[in-house]
């Protein structure tokens, strides 16, 4: 049934729909949405040391302008069909059964998390105390959902090549209050995930991946976001695609999707759609906890939740975005193996540690991560200065060591073994670009004031 049928039937909403005039008037304004784009929203000539080379960045076309106007002028703000047709379009794209959109990330992560916590998890839900295996490298919202839910963050330390976690480390982090891993996969870069899938089925352990990062990376031929419980994505305008603020969280059961969408749309117990009335046509029947029998379904609450529905507006781009995501993907993919390759032409791996993957992986990377091996001879900040005097920026791998940040240190947590690696990137690594927006001419460019600096360094 179509979106616009289920509003006219379960509703209590007088949808407005196009008369013939009003249809031609949305036409026209589209047509001069286009071109309001070519002329003001069109691709830059490169000018090295004036154009600003961005770490990351939105790539938007005019299709992305003429969907947000066209949702726009429906007046339908919060989600509706272009959310629901972009839930099930990345349903498909990553092979899962449900998405659930939301407003960030970060959300994404936290409603993953917490739905682990839920009642209908029974005896193998996640408790106050419990133990999560992470890393302190990396995004802080990958560790602060298991935080807000008063568990225990153990921290492993990563591999400098990669920076993902250091696998040869599980065994020692396993407790039996060890309940769940949640990773990202760093800068796009998938981690083990051979090894961390089959510690986690033989510890009977949840998996949460945030793929925040990693839109569109696979391992052994899998699309990374298909092995855990729950994934993550985020849709903030540095990442992989756009819906200005916004993300989703990846599953494939239906039971899940009561939990996720439950925490996410006020903790409520109803699962209609925003908008939507009495779908299950019992709204008035239901006997829960101790309210009195008939009491309105959609004012039930089973859960502690949030508000944290995508609008219809960021749906609608998130629509058109996900037609060019694999451009996108490729686009990503081609930038690094370029810029690698440069890096190792110019000799540049004597002076740097470049980023690796495992055999399995094929990483739809997010960033391009340098660590200086010998602080002595090259530092860090004067580097990163040098390199944004020319309009390069970068950005240092996140929180560096959460367990050195001030909102994170003193905070319970355990560490096993050191974190040397995780401070040898927090103090000598950062990452560049590798992003859509990025052509031959500003990697050649990239590549050279590296060599500049290094020449000036010595």
């Amino acid at each position: 049934m179509s979106w616009e049928r289920k509003i006219t039937k379960y509703s209590g909403v007088n949808l407005s729909t196009d008369n013939e005039l009003s249809l031609s008037l949305r036409k026209k304004i589209l047509k001069l949405t286009e071109q309001y784009f070519s002329l003001v929203h069109y691709k830059k000539e490169f000018v090295p040391n004036e154009t600003f080379i961005s770490a990351s960045g939105k790539y938007l076309t005019k299709e992305d302008l003429t969907n947000l106007v066209d949702s726009s002028l429906d007046l339908w703000l919060t989600s509706g069909k272009f959310t629901e047709k972009f839930e099930k379009k990345l349903s498909q794209k990553f092979g899962s059964r449900f998405s659930s959109a939301t407003v960030s990330g970060s959300s994404a992560n936290l409603l993953a998390f917490t739905s682990l916590t839920s009642d209908y998890f029974e005896k193998n839900k996640i408790n106050d105390g419990d133990e999560v295996i992470t890393v302190a490298a990396g995004f802080p919202t990958t560790v602060a959902p298991i935080i807000h839910n008063r568990c225990v963050p153990v921290y492993l330390d990563i591999e400098l090549e990669t920076a993902n976690i250091d696998t040869s480390l599980l065994k020692k982090a396993l407790t039996k209050k060890t309940k769940a891993i949640m990773i990202a996969h760093t800068l796009g870069n998938p981690f083990n995930v051979e090894v961390i899938k089959k510690f986690c089925d033989d510890h009977n352990l949840f998996l949460i991946e945030d793929c925040c990062d990693a839109f569109g990376s696979k391992f052994d031929n899998k699309t990374v976001g298909s092995y855990g419980i729950f994934s993550s994505l985020s849709f903030y305008p540095a990442h992989h695609i756009t819906t200005g603020e916004g993300g989703a969280v990846l599953y494939n059961d239906l039971k899940l999707k009561r939990i996720v969408e439950s925490f996410r749309d006020w903790g409520r117990d109803c699962w209609c759609s925003t908008g939507m009335n009495n779908t299950c046509g019992k709204r008035y029947s239901w006997k829960l906890g101790d309210l009195p029998k008939g009491y309105d379904h959609k004012f039930v609450f089973s859960h502690v939740g949030y508000n944290m529905k995508m609008t219809d507006m960021q749906g609608a781009l998130g629509l058109s975005q996900l037609d060019k995501v694999d451009y996108f993907i490729q686009k990503r993919k081609d930038n690094f193996k370029n810029l690698r390759q440069k890096f190792l032409d110019e000799g540049l791996d004597k002076y740097f540690i470049l980023p690796e993957k495992y055999e399995k992986s094929d990483p739809s990377w997010y960033g391009f991560l340098i660590t200086i091996k010998n602080p002595n001879k090259l530092n860090r900040t004067d580097m990163i200065k040098f390199l944004n005097d020319r309009r390069i920026l970068s950005r240092l791998l996140f929180a560096g060591n959460l367990t050195r940040q001030p909102g994170y240190m003193n905070k319970k947590h355990k560490i096993v073994g050191n974190l040397k690696n995780t401070d040898k990137i927090m103090k000598d690594g950062f990452w560049i670009g590798v992003w859509p927006g990025l052509d031959e001419e500003h990697l050649n460019f990239m590549v050279d004031s590296v060599k500049e600096f290094i020449n000036k360094s010595s």
